[in-house]
């Protein structure tokens, strides 16, 4: 595997640092580099940012706004943003549905739904967890029953993630109870603002208001909203699923945060020196510089051998391993602020603690949650031994 860039690529990185760097909100990146929580017109125009200058979904196919790079490029494309501290396009639009949309949907679809997609006019919400059907997704209930040219919807959906902000839901829903339960489901996209759908907040650990229920009672649904054939919805999430793995293993955020870390501890002090020079501290800080250095390798080569835009079955590796370094990084973070780690919800104003040390314990608490979405990490095992190992 080469791991020297070649020119043209080394100058297409560049120029994206530069995009990044210089026409990004600089507020939003200070959000970010602070690891504080944006709001929704932060996410939307940072997107729209990107989307206007062709850096938003250059997954797509290119008819669509697409780019046609190479698997290096989206990696790079990839890496800088986090390197710059810039939040990815909205991914329940740019990696999730769009893509969706793009391979099953009918013309119509594409034409009314793709161009608002790209550029967040519509902002998508995720309607596949349930109660009784998580990693378990095909255990699904709520049911979508003919009625006309309609269906009818009903159920609950849960953990949908700023489902508070959403316009539409991309929603898997059963259409046959009686065959197998994989091959009884379906995907409809759902107006959210439909009579009959209720968004009942949920309130994290941390404080804060990311995911929700939502309710469906009795929901019309236009025949036209339906992606792909009746009950060939496991086909689109096995699809949406894997695209949603792709990306997921963050090398570059952790990276950014292990630096950042890295000068927390030096400016902390230690004794007659600093934290930076406790041992233990850095031979933590080492060991997690090393392993994300594996990891990005591995990220490498996964890139490497991608094939037809499709996900290699390593990129469960990286979900696993990338998942499990960010929140050992965080835990790290949740050390070196010491007694301060217990001030978060103090407000900000009233504090002479610095805000990293301020909210190392909500990013600790919140990333907890990385090694479940996207496919629980006891899924991705299962993945690896059977795809990889053979077992």
């Amino acid at each position: 595997m080469r791991l020297q860039l070649s020119e043209e690529d080394e100058a297409f990185r560049a120029e994206l640092r530069t995009f990044f760097t210089t026409e990004v909100d600089e507020g939003v990146r200070a959000t970010v580099r602070d690891r504080g929580e944006l709001t929704k017109d932060q996410i939307v125009a940072t997107h729209r940012t990107l989307n206007a200058a062709g850096l938003a979904v250059p997954h797509w196919p290119v008819e669509w706004g697409g780019k046609d790079w190479s698997p290096l490029r989206r990696h790079l494309w990839h890496e800088e943003m986090q390197r710059a501290c810039v939040p990815p396009p909205l991914a329940f639009n740019a990696s999730m549905i769009g893509p969706v949309i793009a391979a099953f949907g009918t013309q119509e679809q594409k034409e009314r739904f793709l161009p608002p997609t790209a550029n967040v006019d519509i902002f998508w919400s995720q309607g596949f967890s349930e109660p009784g059907a998580g990693s378990d997704l095909a255990s699904l209930r709520t049911a979508a029953v003919r009625d006309g040219d309609d269906w009818i919807v009903n159920g609950q959906k849960t953990w949908t993630t700023l489902g508070q902000w959403g316009d539409w839901i991309f929603t898997l829903v059963r259409t046959n109870p009686d065959v197998k339960k994989q091959a009884g489901i379906s995907m409809l996209l759902i107006d959210m603002r439909s009579p009959g759908v209720e968004v009942r907040p949920i309130e994290l650990i941390d404080g804060g208001h990311e995911v929700n229920e939502v309710w469906f009672t009795d929901v019309r649904v236009p025949g036209e909203n339906l992606v792909g054939e009746v009950d060939s919805g496991w086909t689109q999430a096995k699809f949406l699923l894997g695209n949603e793995r792709v990306g997921v293993a963050p090398v570059g955020a952790t990276k950014r945060v292990l630096a950042q870390a890295k000068e927390w501890a030096a400016a902390t002090r230690s004794g007659d020196g600093t934290l930076l020079d406790d041992p233990h501290v850095a031979v933590r800080i080492a060991e997690l510089e090393n392993e994300l250095m594996a990891l990005e390798l591995t990220a490498l080569r996964v890139v490497a051998n991608s094939a037809d835009g499709k996900p290699h079955p390593a990129s469960s590796v990286l979900k696993l391993r990338g998942t499990e370094l960010q929140q050992a990084v965080s835990e790290l973070v949740v050390d070196l602020a010491g007694p301060g780690a217990l001030a978060f919800g103090t407000g900000e104003a009233d504090s002479d603690l610095p805000v990293w040390a301020r909210r190392s314990t909500p990013t600790y608490l919140n990333l907890r949650k990385a090694s479940i979405y996207g496919g629980s990490n006891e899924v991705q095992r299962q993945i690896i031994a059977g795809t990889i190992l053979g077992l």
